[in-house]
C-alpha cells in the first residue's frame, strides 16, 4: 500500500510513469504524454538550471540550423569567408537577437529571405523567453513554516490536535485562513477499499493578521473523525493529514497558497510544543524560531 506523498516525483520510463510517493514508486499507464500541449507547465516548474539550460541549448540549436541554410545559398553573406563555416554561425547569433554590427550582412535576395525568416523567430523566441522569465519571477511564492509534528495534547481540558507553523518572512498576510483535512483508507461493506476525505474542523481557522506564529487547534471531541482513534488505527488506515494555508499578501496583493502534508507517523501524542515566546530585559516580546520545531511530552 503506497504512502501518502509529502513531496511528489515525477519521471517517465519507458512510456511509462512513475509516481514517486514518499520513498515508494507507483507506476500509471494510459495517460497521454502530451510533452508539446504541456510545455508552459513544464517550464514554469523545472529548476532555475534545467531552465537555461534548456533554453541556451535551444538557442544554440537555432542558429546553428540558420548557419547551415546560410551556408547553403550562394554567397548569401558579405564578409563571412574569413571566418569559415563559424562566420554563418555569428551572423545567425547576430541576426537572432537582431543586434547586427554591420560587418556582416545579406547580400542576395536567398540571404535577405533567410535573415527575415530569422528575425522573426528570433523575436517569437525572445518574446517567449521574456514572458517565462517574468512569469517564474512574479509568480507568487508563500514563505510558510510548518512544524514538522502535529501533537496531540490538552488544551483548556480537553484533548486537541495542535499544528503550529509561521509566517517567514514577518509581513501582513491578510484573510489568512487555514483548512486541515484527515485522508484515510476505509472499507466499504462490499469489502472494496478507498480513501475518504475528512474535514477536521479548527477552533479558528481564519487569522486577520497572519505575521509571526500563529497556532491551528482541532478539538478531539465526539464530533471529530479522530474520536476514539488511537496511533495504531491510524496506521492501520494509513492516514495522513494535510493542512492547506491562503492569504493576500499586504505588501503586493497578491494570493499566496501553501500546503503541508504528514503521514501518521509525524503525529506525536500526549505532546505539546515548546513555547517560543518571551520578553526581553527591556520588554520586548522576542519569538525564537530555533524552537519552532521543538516538542516536549505533556
Amino acid at each position: 500500500m503506497a504512502k501518502f506523498p509529502k513531496q511528489s516525483d515525477f519521471k517517465r520510463k519507458g512510456g511509462r510513469r512513475l509516481i514517486g510517493i514518499s520513498g515508494r514508486e507507483i507506476e500509471t499507464r494510459g495517460l497521454a504524454d502530451g510533452f508539446w500541449t504541456d510545455l508552459y507547465h513544464r517550464s514554469m516548474t523545472v529548476s532555475w538550471p534545467t531552465f537555461f539550460a534548456t533554453a541556451a541549448a535551444i538557442f544554440v540549436l537555432l542558429n546553428a540550423v540558420f548557419a547551415c541554410l546560410y551556408w547553403l545559398g550562394n554567397d548569401a553573406i558579405a564578409n563571412v569567408a574569413a571566418n569559415g563555416p563559424l562566420g554563418f554561425f555569428y551572423f545567425s547569433v547576430e541576426t537572432l537577437a537582431t543586434v547586427g554590427y554591420g560587418d556582416m550582412h545579406p547580400q542576395t535576395n536567398y540571404g535577405h529571405l533567410m535573415a527575415t525568416v530569422e528575425i522573426f523567430t528570433g523575436m517569437s523566441f525572445l518574446a517567449v523567453m521574456f514572458g517565462l522569465i517574468f512569469s517564474r519571477f512574479s509568480r507568487p511564492r508563500a514563505r510558510f513554516i510548518f512544524a514538522k509534528h502535529p501533537v496531540v495534547t490538552v488544551h483548556e481540558g480537553r484533548p486537541t490536535l495542535m499544528i503550529r507553523i509561521a509566517n517567514e518572512r514577518n509581513n501582513t498576510i491578510s484573510q489568512a485562513m487555514a483548512r486541515l483535512w484527515l485522508i484515510r483508507m476505509e472499507t466499504t461493506a462490499e469489502g472494496t477499499r478507498f480513501r475518504r476525505y475528512y474535514e477536521l474542523l479548527l477552533d479558528r481557522h481564519e487569522h486577520p493578521m497572519f505575521m509571526l506564529s500563529w497556532s491551528i487547534f482541532h478539538v478531539v471531541d465526539e464530533a471529530s473523525p479522530l474520536y476514539g482513534v488511537t496511533p495504531a488505527d491510524l496506521a492501520a488506515a494509513n492516514a495522513a493529514l494535510t493542512l492547506n494555508v491562503s492569504g493576500v499578501d499586504d505588501n503586493s496583493a497578491q494570493y499566496l497558497y501553501a500546503r503541508r502534508l504528514y503521514d501518521h507517523q509525524d503525529i506525536r501524542w500526549n505532546y505539546r510544543y515548546r513555547d517560543i515566546t518571551s520578553f526581553s530585559e527591556h520588554g520586548t516580546m522576542v519569538i525564537d524560531y530555533t524552537a519552532f520545531h521543538e516538542i516536549m511530552p505533556q
